[in-house]
C-alpha cells in the first residue's frame, strides 16, 4: 500500500473554534488545562501514534479506515492499542462501519492546541 500524497488541512476561523486551554503567553495554566493538554502531548509524543494521527488528519475524506493506515511497522493489534491512546486522549473519535472502524480528528482539536501554543500578540 502507499502512502497518499501530502494533503493540506483547510484553515479553521480562529473565531469559531473554542481552544480548550488559552495560550500559554496569556497566563498560567490551571491544573485542569496542565493535565488535558499533558495526555494529548503524551499520547502524541510515541511515533507510531502520531504518524497514526498524521495519517488521519491528512486524510483526504476527513476520516481513516483503519485498514488505511494501519501500515506503520507494527502489529495490528498494536495499532489498535496506539489508536486507543488517541482516542482516550480526546485527539480521534471513531466509528465502527461493519467490521472496520473509521476515525477522524475533531477539527477543534487541532485548532485548540495549535490556539494554546500560538502567540497572543503581545
Amino acid at each position: 500500500m502507499s502512502n497518499p500524497s501530502p494533503v493540506e488541512l483547510s484553515v479553521l476561523d480562529p473565531e469559531a473554534v473554542v481552544p480548550c486551554c488559552p495560550p500559554l503567553t496569556a497566563g498560567e495554566l490551571s491544573e485542569k488545562d496542565a493535565v488535558r493538554m499533558a495526555a494529548m502531548f503524551k499520547a502524541l509524543s510515541d511515533p507510531v501514534r502520531l504518524r497514526l494521527f498524521s495519517r488521519v488528519a491528512s486524510h483526504p475524506d476527513g476520516e481513516a479506515c483503519v485498514c488505511d493506515i494501519q501500515d506503520v511497522g507494527v502489529s495490528q493489534p498494536t495499532v489498535s492499542h496506539h489508536l486507543k491512546k488517541l482516542k482516550d486522549a480526546g485527539l480521534l473519535t471513531s466509528e465502527r462501519r461493519g467490521t472496520w472502524v473509521y476515525y477522524r480528528v475533531e477539527p477543534s482539536v487541532l485548532a485548540g492546541m495549535s490556539a494554546m501554543l500560538g502567540r497572543t500578540g503581545k
